[in-house]
């Protein structure tokens, strides 16, 4: 847990000397959370085990410290940038470091959260996705995407020569629909009770607009909204890449169970640690209530990336760049299985 609390909370210093003071502290956010991640993974590329194997309880005191942090740096960067003092370029390295902190470790955060057993961890979570006006991510996540993922019943799984622009239009609007759905469905059969899901992701939303508006007049809200489209940016990036070509054989209507093949993941210690292991995506759709320090590994089995997750998410932005890279390896994936 050190490596974990270590890595994600200097980040989080970092954002919060660069509101306070900017200046040099503006460049070394931004030089952390890219290049300096960039060099570490790989200086340290086989640094994390690849089987933990161990309990860790102080893994939910990082995920809820990182969750109640993520408003003051939401709010307090959006007052910042709106209204404060800081000269035009440390607004733009502010901007780009917090931007890549929301969608990166927030984001990863919030994912992790709204997976656990207690109601307060899970309402967290969808607060910090609400926060970025996103909230409907909290359903089509837990009841589509891990219930099709690989499979055409899943918007958030992209298809094999796929660019990302053409699937991002895809997956925002299919994962609004399919969750609402999903929801609907859920509470068709009883199982709801309460406000409507969806009714708390569109107050959390207003909630979050209002908030920009209180602490930075009308220049807020813009600002919330650019972070909050950056940020979910690139929680539709992550999608992509983890997924990317990877299908479920079908039999009959009955899509066979989600293997470790089906997702790509990425060994990389220390963006890996930033993102809390979102990268060893494969484990945790094998076991999604597992706590992410304990998420394993295995490169026989499992789809490797050639580069670490934010790396590849920067190729993915390239389609013809992405489709060089990522096609061959794809197919030969779905061969042997053809086979």
């Amino acid at each position: 847990m050190i490596r974990f609390s270590a890595i994600t909370l200097t980040m989080v210093l970092l954002l919060a000397l660069t509101m306070g003071l900017g200046g040099l502290w503006a460049g070394l956010a931004l030089a952390y959370i890219t290049v300096f991640t960039f060099f570490m993974d790989k200086i340290a590329a086989l640094a994390a085990p690849d089987t933990p194997g161990q309990a860790f309880p102080a893994g939910t005191g990082l995920s809820v410290a990182l969750g109640l942090v993520h408003f003051p740096l939401l709010f307090g960067g959006v007052h910042v940038l709106a209204t404060g003092p800081l000269p035009l370029i440390d607004k733009v390295l502010l901007f780009s470091a917090l931007a890549l902190f929301l969608g990166q470790v927030s984001n990863s955060n919030a994912h992790e959260l709204i997976h656990q057993g207690r109601r307060g961890l899970r309402r967290l979570g969808v607060a910090v996705y609400c926060s970025l006006l996103f909230g409907h991510h909290a359903s089509a996540h837990v009841r589509v995407h891990h219930v099709h993922a690989a499979t055409d019943r899943d918007p958030n799984s992209a298809r094999l020569g796929e660019g990302f622009w053409r699937y991002a239009l895809r997956a925002w609007r299919g994962s609004l629909v399919e969750g609402w759905r999903a929801e609907r469905a859920l509470r068709a059969r009883g199982s709801g009770s309460g406000w409507h899901p969806y009714a708390v992701y569109a107050a959390g939303a207003l909630a979050s607009l209002a908030a920009a508006f209180a602490v930075a007049g009308m220049p807020g809200v813009p600002v919330l909204l650019a972070l909050a489209g950056y940020a979910q940016l690139q929680l539709l990036l992550s999608d992509y890449v983890q997924h990317y070509g990877l299908r479920r054989r079908v039999t009959g209507d009955r899509p066979e169970p989600v293997g470790p093949q089906h997702s790509w993941n990425a060994p990389q210690g220390f963006s890996s640690a930033l993102m809390l292991n979102a990268p060893r995506h494969s484990d945790h759709h094998a076991h999604p209530a597992r706590p992410y320090p304990g998420l394993g590994i295995d490169r026989q089995a499992m789809p490797i990336l050639p580069h670490s997750l934010p790396v590849m998410a920067v190729l993915a932005l390239a389609p013809p760049v992405w489709r060089r890279v990522m096609d061959r390896r794809a197919r030969a994936w779905a061969e042997p299985r053809r086979n």
